[in-house]
């Protein structure tokens, strides 16, 4: 899976694969119910579902940053292979200046952890507001279902390992030729970040989509893991409208490469770029 970075902006990308991810097809959730649902599931035709955990390189002027980190040690053997991408590119823990996080899920922000410690030793951790507002307020635990709570435990190892580097952020530019884009639903903060100028742009949208080809021809299909569901729905069909209208280049923390959007019947499709 190991692809040349592609540039935007000021920023050369590159693509750091952690592991693959696999559950249940059960885990699919629709919109419509659960005729649809059940209809959704046959479409996938498949027992499971095999996703690949990335995250992102960013290499710039500005030095070395990150959009999400993997999942390190955390989730076992499967996965933590982000860190060792990072070294095969030459980049050592020490030299990453800043990671910028779209959510707080175990698969993209565990990876900042190792044991009692910051695995970043000298980087900032840049965190959607509204993300860190919702995690790090434990009042909110207790009407969060359980399995899916890891959020709360992530917040407060993080604000105690990188206390004095740990920064929230609003919607809006966040480093030069970053902009932050809210893209609420999967969690009430979860975001993406928008990397270009005017002229070329990626889209990183975290986990706006889980399945490319099955949510992008049906934006309503969503997954268990969503804390509101319907608000995904609606994000996920803005987002993929907009990068369409845009031209934007897009990937994310479970799409294979990069691709572009383009619209189909009611739906959307990614093609690879």
């Amino acid at each position: 899976m190991d692809q040349p970075p592609r540039r935007f902006g000021r920023y050369d990308v590159s693509i750091l694969h952690d592991g693959f991810f696999e559950a249940p097809s059960q885990v699919l959730t629709h919109t419509s119910g659960q005729a649809t649902r059940r209809d959704a599931i046959a479409r996938w035709g498949h027992p499971k579902i095999r996703i690949p955990v990335s995250a992102f390189l960013l290499q710039g002027p500005d030095g070395i940053t990150l959009v999400d980190a993997g999942t390190g040690t955390a989730w076992g053997e499967a996965y933590g292979y982000a860190r060792a991408a990072l070294q095969h590119r030459g980049v050592e823990p020490g030299q990453v200046r800043r990671i910028l996080i779209t959510h707080l899920h175990g698969d993209h922000a565990l990876g900042l952890v190792a044991g009692d410690k910051p695995y970043f030793p000298e980087a900032e951790i840049i965190v959607p507001a509204a993300d860190l507002a919702f995690f790090g307020d434990e009042a909110k635990r207790a009407t969060t279902p359980k399995d899916r709570q890891g959020g709360f435990d992530i917040a407060a190892t993080l604000q105690q390992l990188y206390a004095g580097r740990l920064r929230s952020v609003d919607p809006g530019t966040v480093l030069p030729g970053i902009e932050l884009i809210a893209l609420p639903g999967h969690t009430h903060g979860h975001s993406g970040y928008l990397i270009g100028d005017a002229t070329r742009s990626l889209l990183l949208w975290g986990d706006a989509l889980h399945l490319s080809s099955l949510q992008a021809g049906d934006p309503d299909i969503g997954i268990v893991y969503d804390l509101d569901g319907a608000a995904a729905a609606r994000t996920r069909r803005d987002i993929l409208d907009r990068a369409a209208s845009q031209g934007w280049i897009v990937s994310g923390g479970h799409i294979e490469g990069f691709a572009t959007v383009g619209t189909r019947g009611n739906g959307f499709e990614l093609m690879p770029d």
